[in-house]
């Protein structure tokens, strides 16, 4: 039997849809498996070996309940969250009639929930491993699944692997969509609002500012999980939520992709600014992990990058909490943050520490600090809009950014100005830097080929293939004390770089640009050339 004749054989509609399918589809859903790797397992969804499913998700779970069973201790206990997006939440039912089926306690969230919220949970409900379905600000025909481990943490390579191992011995079984686990569905409880309490009373905690001002803010949760606790933490502001995006909704109507990194996921948030009068809009993606920022500036409304409401969020901190630090008090970024984050971190006595690119490796300093005592977080953040400033949750949080976003704007209009006069004022105090992201998409056998063949040609052509290059850092090898991972970044005299990296979790290479200039203009200048030279690598 075929890999097709098996996949048709599971039941009626698995095998209408592929029978459907054209020969091109058909090879991209059977060509591998859908990949569980260090971030989880993200893909479209539809049937087929590489697509999510509830066969493919079933499978996986079954890899997660080994894993568990071999590493945590006594009675083995995993709490799943699910987000806004078609079939979350038959994904996270079928994951935890699974995990009860192989007798795992499983707290299951009654409604759907951010996935900063879940990695509080873990340790809250003191699991040994948390499971959240969603894939963070893909575009709609796709989802995800991101295991915790018992710090609320996602797994860090070491103990990712030996999970990986588990997840590829187990195959795809028959029965997932009618399986019976009897009485071990008493396994399954529901969790209800006490969770989501106990976060965001620990939100609170982080508040710098609570001084009242007239800001007037635009809040859209892009049809997400964000609706509620973004509203109940910004109680007492001037608040208006944009009624077209505020429901759930997993097609995501009114956005080609609801990612808050792309201008137009807020179109609609800022034109309702504009018709009230409003100061900001603030978006956060469908798992409320991320947070995007639009400031009126004039007649308009300015978009402000990752980097930039990183660097403001961290300057706005630091000013009020400069006194009580802590020893050694330290800033998380990545290698491929913008600079002006660590300039100012050090204009207040703080250390840099730079992990690799995700999350994960934050969180992971965080549980190691705080074990040791050896240093004090202050702020994590990286430059596709993900921030924690607190250690409430070992994930990006944007509940919590979009309290001190409010905070910061209501502190900047008290003095008469916005957050773009003062991300100003931070560039005349430490130098203008310009900051890009460009993401080439690249999808099935074909455009994985493209993206390896792209950063092969790139490595060979080294320094050289950049003017004023002195250094290039090739993270496969494993340097700086960091996991090996396949990034690429061109480092130049002045202290502006570039890098070239996959992304673990879409078809795309990501290329990333931090550059300094005497101003914008020459910036950008400066950029746009070692951009269209690293495309010319790639085309």
């Amino acid at each position: 039997m075929t890999d097709f004749e098996f996949w048709c054989s599971l039941d009626s509609e698995t095998a209408a849809e592929l029978r459907s399918l054209d020969k091109k589809e058909i090879e991209d859903r059977f060509y591998k498996n859908l990949e569980f790797g260090t971030g989880g397992m993200r893909g479209k969804m539809g049937a087929g070996p590489n697509r999510m499913n509830v066969y493919t998700v079933a499978r996986a779970t079954e890899g997660l309940a080994d894993y568990i069973n071999g590493t945590a201790a006594g009675q083995k206990s995993v709490v799943i969250a699910y987000d806004s997006r078609n079939n979350s939440r038959l994904f996270a039912e079928t994951a935890a009639r699974t995990l009860a089926g192989r007798n795992a306690k499983v707290y299951l969230f009654d409604t759907l929930m951010p996935t900063p919220v879940l990695s509080f949970a873990v340790r809250y409900l003191k699991c040994s491993a948390g499971l959240v379905i969603t894939a963070s600000h893909n575009p709609r025909e796709y989802n995800g699944y991101k295991v915790y481990d018992e710090n609320g943490c996602q797994l860090v390579p070491k103990y990712a692997d030996k999970l990986i191992d588990c997840v590829n011995a187990e195959d795809i079984k028959p029965g997932v969509k009618n399986a019976d686990i009897g009485g071990k569905a008493e396994l399954i409880e529901k969790v209800g609002s006490e969770v989501l309490d106990a976060f965001l009373n620990e939100v609170k905690k982080l508040s710098v500012y609570p001084d009242k001002s007239d800001l007037k803010i635009v809040y859209t949760p892009l049809h997400g999980t964000g609706n509620i606790p973004v509203r109940r933490i910004l109680e007492g502001r001037d608040v208006t939520v944009l009624p077209e995006q505020e429901m759930p909704d997993g097609n995501f109507s009114t956005v080609r992709s609801p990612n808050p990194e792309e201008k137009d996921a807020l179109d609609l948030a800022v034109k309702k600014a504009k018709s009230i009068g409003a100061d900001i809009v603030i978006g956060t993606d469908p798992d409320c992990d991320r947070i995007g920022v639009a400031v009126k500036q004039g007649d308009d409304f300015t978009l402000l990058s990752g980097n930039q409401t990183g660097a403001l969020l961290l300057d706005f901190i630091l000013k009020f909490k400069k006194d009580r630090l802590g020893d050694a008090p330290t800033v998380v970024t990545t290698i491929v943050t913008g600079a002006l984050g660590a300039e100012i971190a050090k204009s207040y006595g703080c250390d840099v520490v730079y992990t690799l690119t995700g999350f994960k490796y934050i969180g992971e300093k965080i549980c190691e600090w705080e074990k040791s005592g050896e240093r004090t977080y202050v702020f994590g953040y990286e430059e596709s809009y993900g921030y924690l400033p607190g250690a409430h949750a070992r994930d990006k949080d944007a509940v919590s950014a979009s309290m001190l976003t409010a905070e910061m704007a209501a502190y900047y209009k008290n003095e008469g100005k916005t957050l773009v006069d003062a991300l100003n004022e931070l560039y005349e105090k430490c130098g203008y830097y310009c900051d890009r992201l460009e993401t080439v998409v690249l999808e099935g056998k074909e455009g994985s080929e493209k993206i390896k063949q792209s950063m092969q040609r790139l490595r060979l052509a080294g320094a050289d293939c950049l003017k004023g290059c002195v250094n290039v850092e090739d993270y496969s090898e494993g340097i700086k004390g960091l996991p090996k991972e396949n990034v690429l970044k061109f480092i130049f005299a002045d202290g502006s770089w570039a890098a070239a990296r996959p992304s673990g979790t879409e078809p795309k290479l990501k290329l990333y640009f931090s550059v300094k200039g005497q101003n914008e203009q020459t910036a950008l200048v400066r950029l746009e050339e070692i951009k269209q030279i690293l495309l010319d690598f790639i085309y």
